[in-house]
């Protein structure tokens, strides 16, 4: 196992931060402390996402009060904190989903409604209508194409990625992990500009401060973000870098991060810890860019297999071998639980691949952690495979005695003798065969031998 070394050494210090479970990856990687993933980075590309909100001019706007999920009563600051939340969540570089940039655009509108007091007002007062262009109104939406619509960058790190391995009854109980991050965190020295203290950034002398560099192709004109600045259209002059990071904004730092692991949880969820990824780099960004977001950390866990349980969900699956006497006759076998063991009962006639549920004895539920799953125990059989001569007489009587036609039979238990009587075979027979004829009263009919009624008859015995 290797992980990325930190740029400067600094104290490992220990958070513990609130994570919440997702789900929906999966990883053939078997490691028994957490592993890196590779997650790609670009030291000379910032990830710049700059939201820019225009009001929609074919479309009626979404109430965005339900859009943000606030109410009408919510301060400047709560509207600004649930738009941060869903924009981040719905932009198109973060959300892959192929609704998110509608999404991100509703977000945007709604937005733009509720932090400017006039446009909040005049949905206060006429509601979606206000900002219909279709409406008919004097002022709203249409009124306010002039004015040049609310623009702010935000800039956003990379997430880290790791991969842990807990045991199967750390999943059902719940646990605790250590995690050992190396993020890139903001640079102390230039606090995170990335430049010498008293130097500025210029203008992009490759496309003139506008981020972009127009391309004539046959005939036609494009354009593509430069590839000096990166589309910020500013750069940090050569010899202005920051000796610390080297211009970046962000220096490596190692720290361990605990992470409370919710019981339930399965291989392929992972559990994600806002705001605890990389820091942005910030050498090509704006010169002033208005907020900055850390990434997040998502740790993909990964559940050992146990020896004796196998899982399907929130159930358990347990096979429990039986003695072929206890199938036959019925009675308990002790099996082993997440709890501890208890005993079942075992049905007369039991066979091969039958099943007994215990109820509440599985995993607990991820989503419900009041609810449990099943534990399903199946019964094998486990029949001997050597008999002693006693152990064999008493199959081939036990076989007789249910008249089974197929069963092999060695020991001759109800054989007869050439030139015998059964009477005498009776009386040569050993203990445990007389024993069991007797008891099955399989001779009470038997005729005496003629010695014997002779002997009955003159008196002598």
């Amino acid at each position: 196992m290797s992980f990325i070394p930190p740029v400067l050494p600094r104290a490992v210090r220990v958070l513990r931060a609130s994570s919440n479970p997702i789900s929906n990856f999966r990883s053939p990687h078997t490691p028994t402390l957490p592993r890196q993933l590779p997650v790609p980075r670009n030291s000379n590309h910032l990830q710049r996402r700059p939201f820019h909100t225009t009001p929609r001019s074919q479309a009626a706007v979404k109430n965005p009060y339900s859009v943000l999920g606030v109410g009408k009563t919510a301060s400047a600051s709560e509207i600004k904190k649930a738009y941060y939340s869903l924009a981040k969540k719905w932009h198109p570089d973060q959300n892959k989903d192929s609704s998110a940039r509608e999404r991100f655009q509703e977000v945007q509108a709604a937005y733009e409604i509720l932090s400017d007091p006039a446009k909040k007002e005049q949905f206060d007062q006429y509601g979606e209508a206000a900002f219909d262009p279709n409406a008919g109104f004097g002022h709203g939406a249409g009124a306010g194409r002039g004015r040049r619509g609310f623009t702010e960058d935000i800039i956003f790190g990379d997430n880290i990625e790791l991969e842990a391995t807990i045991s199967f009854m750390e999943a059902a109980m719940g646990t605790s992990k250590d995690i050992p991050i190396h993020p890139l965190v903001q640079c102390k020295t230039c606090t995170g500009t990335g430049m010498k203290s008293g130097t500025q950034k210029k203008n992009c002398g490759r496309c003139g401060g506008t981020g972009t560099r127009v391309h004539f192709m046959q005939g036609f004109q494009m354009a593509s973000t430069c590839d000096a600045c990166h589309g910020a259209g500013v750069v940090i002059p050569r010899g202005s870098e920051c000796g610390t990071c080297g211009g970046s904004g962000a220096t490596k730092e190692s720290r361990t991060i605990t992470i409370d692991v919710p019981a339930g949880v399965d291989t392929g969820m992972k559990v994600r810890v806002d705001g605890e990824g990389d820091a942005p780099q910030m050498n090509t960004s704006s010169p002033s860019p208005t907020k900055t977001r850390r990434g997040d950390l998502l740790v993909h866990i990964r559940v050992a297999p146990h020896k004796e349980f196998k899982r399907k969900g929130s159930d358990i699956y347990y096979t429990a071998t039986i003695p072929l006497t206890t199938a036959l006759l019925g009675g308990q076998v002790k099996i082993p639980t997440l709890d501890g063991e208890v005993n079942i009962k075992v049905p007369l006639g039991t066979n091969t691949g039958d099943m007994v549920t215990i109820a509440g004895r599985g995993m607990r539920e991820l989503n419900s952690p009041k609810r449990f799953g099943d534990l399903k125990v199946e019964l094998k059989l486990n029949p001997p495979r050597t008999l002693t001569p006693r152990q064999r007489t008493l199959l081939e009587m036990l076989a007789d005695e249910f008249n089974d036609k197929t069963a092999r039979r060695i020991m001759n238990v109800n054989g007869e003798k050439d030139g015998t009587s059964p009477y005498e075979q009776h009386k040569n027979e050993g203990l445990l065969k007389r024993a069991w004829h007797n008891l099955t009263h399989q001779h009470d009919e038997m005729p005496k031998d003629d010695d014997d009624q002779n002997k009955k008859a003159s008196g002598s015995g």
